[in-house]
Order: structure tokens, then C-alpha cells, then sequence
């Protein structure tokens, strides 16, 4: 397999995983499953579940790609998802808050999440496709990784008191 069908693979099945990781939470209400998914319908939660799909997959690509020649694993992890997280947020967002007054429209939500992955996942093709390999970035890629992860489940816990936290459909911050 190629690196190019590879990240068509990891685009698909990245939008099934976060799928699948939308529901975790509530079929397993506990601390581990909230470090990780989403525990309400807030923005914010959503882009755990984000982080957390992307996590999941780059599990099976890891063994995948040893393969595949290629370089910067962590890097290409930590920008793809900053990126689907990042256009996710800035698209969705306004359109949510603003002109969809907070109301979720389900196709709207899906499409502008597909194109965040695609996005992505071209990134993630040429960050793992450079021929030079930055191996002190990548270590420091995984740690930021790390510490997003960290930051996710404490923010779960301790809600910013914005929009962003807000889960409209339950009318509460957080747990």
C-alpha cells in the first residue's frame, strides 16, 4: 500500500472512529471514558472527540506505516489533528452559534467534519512523505500530544465558563 491510499483509508475511517467515539461516554459513563470522549454535546467535547479519533487511528497506522517508508509520525499527528481541530472550530462554530442559533444541523456538522479530515489528511501526506526527518520535533510533537490529551480531561472537569463549554442540549458546562 502507498502513502497516498493510505490517507484516503485514514480519512474514512477516522470519520468512523469518531463516530463510534461520539458514543463511548454514554454506553460507558466513567473516568477513563471521559479522559477521552465526549461527555456532552459541547464544542469543546467535540474536539476531544477529535483528538481522540485521530489518537486512535494513528495506533493502527503506526504499524501500517512501518512498511511505508516515511518520516515524522508524531509531527504529522499532532498537525493533522490541530488542523481537522482548528478548521473544525472556526467553521462550525460561527455557523452553529450564530446562524444556526444554536441548533445543531446534522449534515452541516458531518460535511464540515469530513472536509476538516480531508484537509488534514493531506497535511498529514506531506509531513510523512518529506524526505528530511526532524526526530527532537517529533519527540516534542508527541509530548505536546500528550499534554493535549491531559489538557482535554482536565478542561472536562474544570469547564471554561463559555460557549465553547456550553453543552446547549443539556443546558450545563462539563459532567
Amino acid at each position: 500500500m502507498n502513502l497516498k491510499k493510505l490517507k484516503i483509508i485514514s480519512t474514512i475511517s477516522i470519520f468512523i472512529i469518531s463516530a463510534l467515539c461520539h458514543f463511548i461516554y454514554d454506553i460507558f459513563p466513567n473516568f477513563i471514558t471521559s479522559i477521552f470522549f465526549p461527555v456532552n454535546e459541547s464544542i469543546f467535547e467535540h474536539q476531544k472527540m477529535i483528538l481522540t479519533s485521530f489518537l486512535l487511528w494513528s495506533i493502527i497506522e503506526y504499524f501500517i506505516l512501518k512498511k511505508i517508508k516515511h518520516n515524522n509520525f508524531f509531527i504529522a499527528l499532532l498537525i493533522s489533528s490541530l488542523i481537522c481541530i482548528i478548521f473544525v472550530t472556526s467553521v462550525f462554530s460561527p455557523i452553529y452559534l450564530v446562524l444556526l442559533n444554536k441548533k445543531d444541523n446534522m449534515l452541516i456538522t458531518l460535511i464540515v467534519f469530513f472536509i476538516g479530515i480531508i484537509l488534514s489528511q493531506i497535511a498529514s501526506y506531506y509531513i510523512l512523505k518529506s524526505k528530511r526527518n526532524y526526530n527532537k520535533v517529533n519527540i516534542i510533537s508527541l509530548i505536546i500530544y500528550i499534554c493535549l490529551i491531559i489538557s482535554f480531561a482536565y478542561l472536562t472537569y474544570n469547564p471554561i465558563k463559555n460557549d465553547l463549554f456550553f453543552d446547549f442540549v443539556k443546558k450545563k458546562y462539563g459532567i
